[in-house]
């Protein structure tokens, strides 16, 4: 990052956007006291400051709620909230009655009337979120930074999230509002500033701007297309799934082919995830029939999957889908070691070649194979994944929620790399909360809602639009 200017005016929603290594990570962790800048200088209600240490930042009134979340799983939602600090009574001991209540006002303030007792690792990711963005609210602060606040969110929750944003801004609160969906940017923000390659590109009022504008902004050029469909032949029946239970599921049946995206639509909790982790031998079947190929597949554990010609790319690329302290080369070898090792041996050279092929093909960016997995931006994290996958040589590809959390840039480049599977006669199944990912990319969809199948839409069908998917998705009947 050099030459960065940005100025948040009290009472603003300040969006920043950028493609993934644009150095907006960097700008949060410095204006955090994460990580203390070369030169330049901070100024917070027109006094200069200087943080060498987080809790500086958070003294000087700015809060941040991370897209990863910072959540201690075996502490209550309270302790979440006041980690680091608390509520002390005369004797200098925590004052726990004061605190719950805080921490639940703080929760309420979001639209979620919850014990603040229970326990957060019981709870789910998109009410962690919220605990993280109760947490900022709590504080009281001049300046909250939002990285990717509507990531892990439901629709209700985001309606919710929107509404606080609002009543905070009411309150004179400055909002800095990183975010890759754009259609985020155009509903809350007020002016947005731009990145690329580590520096300052635009600042401007969003009612200025165009979709258009602001990515050709972002990444130096038009993208004429954000849903390069390419079109394969439908091959054979890759996977046939009949009356499968497990957990919230129910009589869940659908066919996936060869040369085709399958597309899986649903509000948050619909059992779309629940489906592929049943599939992939993560999760116990109670009963039903898997045919891979139209052969009946016994599968108990994800390494019988993988040996069925299965991959699934998880919705956690850091917590399930990386080792992020492992270096590229590791990672892109993971779902396929046994090609790389004889005799309990890894065979250096040929991981490299093969690495270095894998971040060729897939255009990932970075100093070299052995740069740590962590340190990559999060686009590129993504392609390591898919990477991991494709060395695997599957038929059937399973995205769960492929472009979350990367820039419009990044995305293109994932729907290429699905376009170039179904084109080699692959089977790819996605998962997607975004409508218009789900109709851009797929050839038919599959919605779900409480654990079954409410309908299936091919791409030709008078149904096959938001409005429709949206009615199935809430229970309707399409007729």
């Amino acid at each position: 990052m050099k030459n960065m200017s940005l100025q948040i005016k009290p009472g603003e929603v300040h969006g920043l956007v950028g493609e993934n290594g644009a150095g907006k990570s960097t700008l949060i962790k410095v204006l955090t006291g994460v990580h203390m800048p070369d030169k330049g200088e901070i100024w917070v209600d027109g006094v200069q400051k200087k943080f060498t240490k987080p809790s500086d930042a958070r003294d000087a009134g700015i809060a941040c709620v991370y897209q990863e979340l910072n959540i201690v799983k075996l502490l209550s939602i309270t302790d979440n909230i006041f980690i680091g600090r608390g509520i002390k009574n005369k004797l200098g001991l925590l004052n726990y009655e004061a605190m719950h209540k805080e921490a639940q006002n703080a929760m309420c303030a979001l639209g979620h009337d919850i014990d603040p007792r229970r326990i957060c690792g019981n709870l789910g990711m998109g009410l962690q979120q919220m605990i993280e963005i109760g947490k900022a609210i709590q504080l009281n602060s001049k300046l909250i930074i939002m990285d990717e606040p509507t990531s892990l969110l439901g629709e209700k929750e985001v309606f919710q999230l929107m509404s606080t944003v609002r009543k905070l801004k009411e309150q004179g609160v400055a909002i800095l509002f990183v975010s890759h969906k754009l259609e985020e940017l155009f509903e809350i923000c007020d002016r947005v500033t731009v990145m690329r390659d580590g520096e300052h590109i635009c600042t401007k009022k969003v009612s200025d701007m165009t979709n258009e504008s602001l990515i050709t902004a972002m990444v130096g050029r038009t993208l004429d297309d954000r849903f390069p469909k390419e079109f394969g032949v439908k091959g054979e029946c890759m996977i046939r799934v009949e009356n499968l239970n497990a957990g919230i599921l129910r009589n869940v049946s659908f066919e996936a082919y060869g040369g085709q995206i399958l597309g899986f639509a649903g509000l948050v909790g619909a059992g779309r995830t629940e489906t592929m982790r049943a599939i992939f031998g993560a999760d116990p079947i109670e009963s039903g029939a898997i045919y891979i190929k139209g052969k009946k597949a016994n599968i108990n554990s994800p390494a019988q999957a993988v040996a069925q010609g299965i991959a699934f790319l998880t919705e956690d690329r850091k917590g399930q889908g990386l080792i992020l302290s492992q270096a590229v080369s590791i990672n892109l070898i993971l779902a396929s070691i046994k090609k790389f090792s004889k005799f309990g041996m890894l065979n250096n050279n040929a991981i490299h070649e093969s690495s270095n092929r894998s971040i060729h093909s897939l255009r990932i960016k970075t100093p070299s194979n052995n740069e740590i997995a962590g340190q990559l931006s999060g686009g590129n994290q993504q392609k390591v994944v898919i990477g991991k996958w494709i060395n695997t040589d599957a038929d059937i590809y399973i995205f769960d929620e492929p472009t979350r959390g990367i820039d419009v840039g990044a995305k293109i480049e994932v729907y290429n790399i699905m376009n170039s599977l179904v084109k080699k006669g692959k089977c790819v199944i996605m998962i997607s909360s975004e409508l218009p990912e789900i109709l851009g990319m797929s050839d038919r969809v599959i919605v779900m809602r409480e654990g079954r199948v409410m309908a299936e839409i091919d791409r030709g069908s008078e149904h096959f639009n938001q409005e429709s998917i949206m009615k199935a998705g809430w229970g309707g009947v399409l007729v």
